[in-house]
C-alpha cells in the first residue's frame, strides 16, 4: 500500500516525538552534553525541526554542510510539538486551505510557527513522491520549544556517517505514522492524520 502524499512519520512514544536539528560543534556539543540549547543558540531566528531523519541527511549532507556538522536527535514532548501545531501557518499558500491569499499572509505574520512539505528522500538521498513535514519555530514557539518541550538532545552525527558510509537502511531510526487529531491534520495540510 502506497504511503500518502502528506504524513507525519516519525520516532515516537505516547508522550514524545524525536525531530532533527544539524548545528556547527559550538552549539551542539554542549547541547548533547546537557540536554539544554547553549546561550549561542540565537533564539531571535527561526529555527527548523524535522521528523523525517532522512530528510535531515538531506538538508545537511550528511552532516557535512558547513555550519551543520552535528546532526542532533531532540526528543520533545508531543503537546509541544502539537501546540506547534495548531499554531502554524503553511509556508506557501494554498487555495484549499486558505480562503484568500489576504487571509494566509495575515496568518503567516501573525502565527509562530511555519509548515512546509518537502519531498521525503530514501537512502541515497533521491526525492520520493511523498512529503515529509519540516517545522519552522519563531518567536514564542522557540521560546517554548528550548524552555518547555525538550526532555532530551543526543548527538547522532555517528549514525548519520554510518548509514551513509554504509547505505545501511536497519541502522535508521524506525518512524512510524504520528496519527493528528482531524483539525491538526487540517491546518498542517496533512493528507493522512
Amino acid at each position: 500500500m502506497p504511503f500518502p502524499a502528506r504524513q507525519i512519520r516519525a520516532a515516537h512514544t505516547a508522550t514524545t516525538i524525536t525531530v532533527y536539528q544539524a548545528f556547527s560543534p559550538h552549539i551542539a556539543e554542549p547541547a548533547a552534553a546537557t540536554g539544554r540549547f547553549p546561550e549561542a543558540f540565537k533564539r531571535e531566528r527561526m529555527t527548523w525541526i524535522k521528523p523525517s531523519f532522512l530528510w535531515m541527511m538531506h538538508r545537511s549532507d550528511w552532516s557535512r554542510s558547513a555550519g551543520q556538522e552535528r546532526v542532533l536527535a531532540v526528543t520533545i514532548r508531543r503537546d509541544g510539538f502539537e501546540w506547534a501545531l495548531a499554531n502554524s501557518a503553511l509556508s506557501s499558500y494554498d487555495a484549499q486551505q486558505h480562503r484568500s491569499r489576504e487571509h494566509w499572509r495575515q496568518e503567516v505574520r501573525e502565527r509562530p510557527v511555519r509548515i512546509q512539505w518537502d519531498p521525503e528522500r530514501n537512502l541515497a538521498l533521491q526525492p520520493l513522491p511523498r512529503r515529509s513535514l519540516q517545522v519552522g519555530l519563531r518567536g514564542e514557539a522557540v521560546r517554548r520549544y528550548l524552555d518547555e518541550w525538550i526532555t532530551g538532545i543526543e548527538d547522532v552525527t555517528a549514525l548519520a556517517e554510518h548509514v551513509r558510509r554504509e547505505r545501511d537502511a536497519a541502522a535508521l531510526p524506525v518512524e512510524q505514522p504520528y496519527v493528528l487529531r482531524p483539525e491538526l491534520a487540517e491546518r498542517i495540510g496533512c493528507t493522512a492524520g
